[in-house]
Order: C-alpha cells, then structure tokens, then sequence
C-alpha cells in the first residue's frame, strides 16, 4: 500500500506558506520562554532548546550552492556540519538568537533535496523544541503526510526513516496517509513522522497490533 491522498502537496505554492507559518508560530510559542527554558534538552541528542533553534536559522539560510560548499568544508560529514551551522548562529542572549530567526521567517531557501525537506524540518524539530518545554501545537494533518511520505521513502543515511518504516503497515489516522505492509500502527501523522524520524513519542500516541513492537522497537 502506498500514500494515498492524491499528489503529494510539494509545489512551492503549497509548501512554502505553510513553513512560514510554522516559523511564526514557532516564534510565538518562544517569545515567552524564560531564560532557564531555553537550556531545556530538546528531542535531539546533545541539543538543548537553543541550539535546535539557532540549527532551525541555519537551515533557513542555506543555499543550495553553500551546502555543497559547507559539505567539502565538513569532508562530508553532516553532523560536522550541523554542528558549525548551530555555533554560527546560536548568540549569548537567546533573545538575540530568536530575533535572528524572525529575520529568516520568509526566506525560501533550502539544501539541494525535495522540497517535502522543508517540511519534514519544520514539523519535527518544531516537536523536538514544544514537546521537552510542554507545548502544544495542531499541526496541518495533510502537509504533516506529505512530510511523512517522504521520509518513510528516503534512507536514515539521508535524515529519513525508510529502514524504521519498513516491515510495517501505518496508518495515519487524521490525514490520507496508507504506507507499507505488516501489523498496522496507527496514529497522528505527526505521531509517526516523529517516529519514523528517530523520536521518541509516548506509548499511547500509537495503537494497531504492530503498535506494541513498533514503539518497543524505536525505544
């Protein structure tokens, strides 16, 4: 079985309004955070709250042209990489670093990958900032598929989930998404999305006969 919600929301016209307005609805949820807030350990192992945030900016401002170039100077190494985006952009003053952000919250630039990226990034690493701080958001449940279908089709190598995907049925149940073969798991969008990006989520997000192995799996 396969994503079936029609053609996939990638053009431009569709994706880039909404990762606009995940930026500024990202900023509102971080206006008011207290200083000790922002040392919160995010979803990303290593990471605290700022540093996502200051890795969000950097992606923001990444050419396709400056990736490959950022790539050579990183001999390759993406995680090299990430870590010098994060200390560019990451101030003293979170303060500072958030106002960096609303600076880039139009930009319309990104690596050389599928545009469906942008919303893979803007999604889960706005869950790996909300979630540690006890936030909330409603995500757009069809572009959150999209993002999900890309991941589930494109290597862990490259920041995906296909190998965590695979072996399983899932099914989301608040958007067209229908992938894999195997015990169905069941659940949000953004509660697979998570998952099959190397998140963790709680146990009572997925349900379906695949769902106790599933999550036992990504623990």
């Amino acid at each position: 079985m396969g994503f079936n919600s029609g053609m996939a929301l990638t053009s431009p016209s569709d994706v880039w309004p909404v990762v606009h307005e995940e930026r500024r609805a990202l900023i509102r949820d971080l206006e008011p955070l207290q200083p000790f807030q922002w040392k919160t350990p995010s979803l990303c192992p290593g990471w605290d709250v700022h540093d996502v945030l200051a890795h969000v900016i950097d992606s923001a401002k990444t050419t396709r042209l400056g990736f490959i170039r950022r790539m050579i100077a990183a001999r390759m190494d993406f995680d090299r990489d990430n870590a010098v985006g994060v200390e560019r952009e990451r101030t003293l003053d979170p303060g500072t670093t958030l106002v960096r952000f609303q600076a880039v919250v139009s930009r319309t630039s990104g690596p050389p990958a599928g545009l469906a990226t942008r919303l893979v990034e803007a999604f889960v690493h706005g869950e790996d900032i909300r979630r540690p701080l006890g936030l909330r958001r409603h995500y757009p449940a069809a572009h959150v598929a999209t993002a999900l279908e890309y991941q589930v089709r494109t290597s862990t190598k490259m920041g995906g989930g296909k190998e965590v995907a695979e072996g399983w049925r899932l099914v989301a149940n608040d958007a067209a998404f229908d992938h894999g073969e195997g015990p169905a798991v069941e659940g949000p969008a953004i509660a697979l999305l998570l998952a099959v990006s190397g998140r963790p989520i709680g146990t009572d997000e997925l349900s379906g006969p695949g769902a106790p192995v599933f999550l036992q799996r990504q623990a």
